[in-house]
């Protein structure tokens, strides 16, 4: 199988595989509906919806970021729905925003343990322009699945966490955020411009070309180059949605060092 990355014709063999489950992440932060609204509409043949706000994260708090990761236990109640049983299942995922929240199901998975999955190169607009098939049916489990999760607390830092180590040699904090909103000029969604002291500028968008396929592996690498001796990387973004892109990078380039502030940009200030 292969490690991070499938291609559309790769999937498009793979349609009617039943160790296979497909997801589709389409989300927008703009319009929360409309990436429901969109995969009742078209998607790919046999794909399951998970939904940003409802099923990739927690209900906000004071503290924790706009997107709190879920709690374990009910989002592995919803992958036993949709009939994923931890570790035999393959999982794709996909969105149409250069694997923006194709990536958070990825890394999520990993969080809990589960090592098969993926994330679709190019996402759902190139492969609607291939001419593969999507339909507005939407599918019912044939049976359902097991996901008994393994958690990898290893894989997260929380608020504290990032203040007692980002100074310490050997650790270096990544913000994956547009560099304008990195510098403070810009800052359309949080309360507070401007980026957490000792922070590097790595946007997730570099990750990926224009159509959202990833760029090749020797570009990631070099992406990473002055980083990869590193002991510890820890990636943040505005809520730790788009951190996963750069952590999905970190992998692709042979970097296992990286690790997820959940809580991101928006849990640092909530504490202002």
């Amino acid at each position: 199988m292969p490690n991070l990355i499938v291609s559309r014709e790769w999937l498009l063999e793979h349609l009617e595989d039943p160790q296979v489950v497909i997801v589709d992440c389409r989300f927008s932060l703009a319009d929360p509906q409309l990436g429901k609204q969109q995969y009742q509409t078209s998607h790919i043949k046999g794909a399951y919806y998970l939904d940003l706000n409802q099923d990739l994260s927690s209900p906000v708090a004071e503290h924790g970021g706009r997107h709190p990761l879920p709690h374990p236990d009910e989002l592995a109640h919803k992958l036993s729905t949709i009939g994923v049983n931890f570790q035999k299942t393959f999982v794709v995922a996909y969105d149409d925003s250069r694997l923006a929240f194709a990536s958070r199901l990825w890394w999520l998975l990993r969080y809990l343990g589960h090592e098969q999955v993926v994330v679709l190169n190019g996402g759902f607009s190139e492969w609607q322009k291939a001419g593969y098939p999507v339909t507005d049916t939407i599918p019912q489990p044939e049976q359902k699945g097991n996901f008994i999760y393994a958690m990898q607390t290893q894989m997260v830092v929380d608020r504290q966490m990032v203040i007692s180590r980002k100074d310490l040699p050997g650790v270096a904090l990544v913000d994956s955020r547009e560099s304008d909103r990195y510098l403070g000029i810009r800052e359309p969604i949080d309360k507070i411009a401007g980026h957490i002291p000792g922070a590097v500028n790595y946007p997730w968008q570099e990750v990926t070309d224009t159509k959202g396929y990833v760029l090749p592996l020797s570009e990631q690498r070099h992406r990473w180059s002055q980083l990869e001796q590193a002991e510890e990387i820890i990636v943040y973004c505005g809520s730790g949605v788009t951190a996963c892109v750069n952590l999905l990078s970190l992998e692709l380039a042979g970097i296992p060092t990286g690790k997820l502030y959940a809580g991101s940009w928006s849990d640092w200030i909530s504490y202002c």
